[in-house]
């Protein structure tokens, strides 16, 4: 093992030399980040917005990497910030701290196969899918050339003889999701790098080639679940962990271990397998397809607690028809093109067989001792205009599965904004699966902020409590008006709903003179840009600007939030989750309905300030967080900003921001 060189000197002169000024918290982290990692207890660090804590896990995990000659993985939840930090931190970084290291750092960005380019696809069957879920009868019947997605695939294709990568983020402009499948595969459907012609040229092996020989490998947490649930590993080995955008895990892991059934896609798969199994095995699937279709097409929405016999029937066939048809084919054909074709089939059988079964086996406990949710969705098709039933099955818990597969395997540190809920790390820590058992410790370096100095948190404990009904709108219309009027706009609308956003957006285009904007008008991007080009635009939108805005200066000095951010009452599977606890004999409603809000609420607060010169209102259109008995535990997850319930003061303060300060 090679000394491994000071990280508070590595981090001074990585400071130095990207032109910033020491910051104590980023110090305080990047030592417990070293020292997590020399004991190999785990580590939940909570650092405020202006910390700097890309550099304080980088510049230990860099440091570590190099001592160990071992690979650190460094998870975020964003394509946006794993780009930041290949694009920008990491070369910054290590350009400034090479000569103080043994040898160079490398990095490098590894995504799910999905996210490349497959040349067996390309080369093998350049055709469009016409049997892909959304296909209209237009690019059905249409010269290939003579449809945007043909236009798309040739674009493509022809990206394909020029690209160093094959990774889709690096194609400008971008292509939708359907012409990016067309020349893609899943994990499941790859042939392997040994079975396909292409297999040397691989773009998906030549990344995680990269990957493997880099110190630190940047991915994100999707692809850490995909590793934690895959029986082959997709991640080189590893024994260190950095997980950025904390908060964002468990979300992002369930999603991965979903599993949903839904008509296209089941359609798809007989279609596909019509050639390659026997006559009578592909009738009996479009038969189990058919009847799970029709069910639950007519079934209401919601989660399923008892299976009845219909369902179970019409599900158990399915799985049965699935698993005979993928008995039935050939594995390995010798034709490279049948191949791929047989490999695909297979892997969507695999898929409907496996859910299917996961179901049905799901319902096998009595509900305390479940592990797995059952739920009938109705999903909006936008470009139907119409909605489409999906029966999915989701953990209960991911805790476990993080334990086992993560905590277990590698020393982690878990980092966010936004970890404490309450005033505690317990509850986040609980839902990754760190427990006593398992050594770990949490710690807060704070915020370079002075928050009770530079912003305001104001509760209208005046208002009626917000109802479903919608009672009480007028009154929360006139209270936005008038603070959006103190502030000569400059304000950041978050709302529960769209329909509250868009309401609300029509009622001050009435009420007021300075631009709204509202989520839906445009990309989420352009709004943003236009918001923050004009200091007198308000933005109004819903749960992708609660985490998504990151508008310093002047552009924002008003944050309104129209309600407690508590999840739908009728959410399937956070309401499961809320019964598990309750069952258990803890509070459902604290552990999981009012810790998602208080989350949410500390993301929407934390648009306020961006840098330390902002200034600002965080205004919470909520009487129940001044009246309600948990209102001082939502509070408390909140920076710690002066509090106030008088709109007086309040719409004061606003003014005076409005005015350039006297020299």
């Amino acid at each position: 093992m090679t000394k491994e060189p000071s990280v508070t000197d590595l981090l001074a002169t990585a400071v130095a030399a990207l032109g910033g000024s020491e910051r104590p918290g980023q110090v305080r982290m990047a030592e417990a980040v070293a020292r997590a990692f020399a004991t190999g207890e785990h580590l939940a660090v909570q650092a405020g917005t202006g910390t700097g804590k890309s550099l304080a896990y980088l510049v230990p995990a860099i440091a570590r990497a190099i001592a160990d000659e071992s690979p650190v993985v460094v998870s975020t939840a964003t394509i946006a910030l794993q780009r930041q930090l290949v694009d920008r931190d990491l070369p910054r970084l290590v350009d400034a701290v090479a000569a103080g290291l043994p040898r160079r750092p490398t990095f490098a960005l590894l995504k799910g196969r999905r996210n490349y380019l497959c040349l067996n696809k390309i080369h093998g069957s350049p055709e469009i899918d016409a049997d892909a879920p959304d296909a209209s009868q237009e690019e059905l019947f249409a010269p290939l050339a003579a449809t945007a997605l043909g236009r798309d695939v040739a674009r493509l294709t022809a990206w394909a003889s020029s690209t160093e990568t094959g990774d889709r983020d690096d194609l400008t402009p971008g292509v939708p999701d359907r012409p990016w499948a067309q020349v893609s595969v899943s994990a499941r459907e790859c042939l392997g790098m040994a079975r396909c012609p292409y297999g040397a040229d691989c773009f998906a092996e030549k990344a995680r080639a990269e990957a493997g020989n880099a110190d630190i490998v940047v991915t994100n947490h999707a692809l850490l679940a995909i590793d934690a649930l895959a029986e082959a590993t997709v991640l080189p080995e590893h024994n260190y962990v950095v997980v950025d955008e904390a908060h964002e895990l468990v979300d992002r892991v369930t999603s991965v271990a979903t599993g949903e059934l839904t008509p296209a896609p089941l359609g798809v798969a007989t279609r596909r397998i019509t050639r390659l199994v026997r006559p009578e095995l592909t009738q009996r699937l479009e038969a189990a397809v058919a009847t799970f279709s029709s069910a639950i097409h007519d079934a209401e929405p919601g989660r399923i607690d008892y299976l009845d016999e219909e369902l179970a029937t019409y599900l158990t066939a399915l799985r049965d028809a699935a698993y005979r048809a993928r008995a039935d084919i050939d594995p390995s054909p010798r034709d490279p093109k049948a191949a791929a074709a047989r490999t695909e089939a297979i892997a969507a059988l695999a898929e409907i067989g496996d859910t299917a079964a996961r179901v049905l086996d799901s319902f096998v406990p009595a509900i305390p001792e479940r592990t797995d949710v059952v739920w009938l969705d109705q999903e909006e098709n936008r470009s139907a205009g119409s909605t489409r039933p999906v029966l999915r099955v989701a953990p209960l818990s991911v805790a476990g599965l993080l334990r086992g597969r993560v905590f277990d395997g590698a020393t982690t540190v878990l980092t966010s904004a936004t970890l404490t809920i309450g005033g505690s790390f317990d509850a986040m820590a609980r839902a990754w699966g760190l427990s006593d058992d398992t050594p770990w410790r949490g710690l807060d370096v704070g915020s370079p902020f002075e928050h009770a100095k530079s912003g305001i948190l104001y509760v209208a404990a005046h208002l009626p409590p917000p109802s479903r009904d919608g009672a009480g709108a007028e009154a929360q219309f006139d209270e936005i008006a008038a603070l959006i009027e103190a502030a000569g706009g400059r304000t950041l609308g978050l709302f529960s709903s769209m329909r509250a956003a868009k309401a609300a957006a029509e009622a001050m285009r009435a009420r007021i003179d300075t631009p709204i904007l509202c989520q839906g008008d445009d990309s989420t991007g352009a709004l943003v840009s236009r918001f923050a080009a004009d200091p007198e635009t308000s933005l109004f939108g819903t749960l992708s600007l609660w985490q998504g805005v990151d508008v310093p200066g002047p552009s924002l000095s008003l944050v309104v939030i129209d309600r407690i951010p508590f999840p739908r009452p009728d959410d399937p599977l956070l309401t499961a989750r809320q019964r598990a606890v309750s069952a258990r004999g803890g509070n459902g409603f604290m552990t999981v309905a009012a810790g998602h809000a208080a989350l949410l609420l500390a993301q929407g607060a934390g648009r306020l300030l961006r840098r330390s010169e902002d200034r600002g209102v965080v205004a919470v259109l909520d009487s129940r967080m001044a009246t309600a008995r948990y209102g001082g535990f939502l509070r408390a997850s909140l920076p710690p900003f002066w509090t106030t319930t008088d709109p007086a003061r309040v719409k004061d303060a606003l003014q005076r921001l409005r005015t350039p300060a006297t020299p």
